[in-house]
């Protein structure tokens, strides 16, 4: 990974230049860990779930944000909400499917990949696929099963940043009866 470009003030004014540059570290790790691009990025993919799971539950303490009463709603509340407070940015929705089931985040601005140039022998590198497990462990913890992946990506010369979400399922509870679930209060949060 190669410098590129100066970083960004979050919207808290302070410098995003340290986040940037361990996360860069820690990609340049899991490189020289793994053999290939694609174990890079599964294990990109396992950690942001991980931290997505916890993530959950600071968003809601901090966001007071209601609850999601379909995909519409919880898509504007991660552009709008989720990506302005964790990483000072606010991705436009687009491209929804027919059914509503699917749409895509843009990324104007990835702040992941200042600082950032691919190198030629990691062009199936995906970046910034921690954000694809963060997406998808925090909505898992409220109960919606989703496929989230990068369809463009400006690392890869593409114009804009695209991240695409499809709901799968809503996921159900199997307690006995009687039983309260923290997934299930924090989806009446949500």
């Amino acid at each position: 990974m190669v410098p590129k470009r100066t970083a960004k003030q979050n919207a808290s004014g302070e410098s995003s230049e340290l986040f940037t540059l361990t996360y860069g570290a820690l990609v340049t790790q899991l490189c020289k860990d793994y053999e290939n691009d694609e174990d890079v990025n599964k294990q990109l993919d396992k950690m942001g779930y991980n931290i997505g799971v916890r993530l959950i539950e600071d968003f809601l303490a901090r966001s007071n944000v209601g609850r999601c009463h379909d995909f519409r709603e919880t898509a504007d509340v991660i552009a709008k909400v989720a990506f302005k407070m964790y990483l000072g940015i606010t991705p436009s929705i687009t491209n929804w499917s027919p059914a509503g089931d699917e749409f895509s985040l843009i990324l104007e601005n990835n702040p992941l990949v200042d600082f950032v140039e691919l190198p030629d022998n990691h062009s199936s590198l995906i970046y910034s696929n921690l954000l694809c497990g963060v997406l998808r462990g925090a909505l898992e913890m409220v109960q919606m099963a989703v496929d989230v992946k990068f369809v463009q990506d400006t690392l890869k010369g593409d114009g804009v940043t695209e991240i695409r979400m499809k709901f799968i399922r809503r996921i159900e509870d199997n307690l006995p009866a009687g039983e309260e679930c923290p997934v299930r209060f924090i989806m009446m949060l949500f």
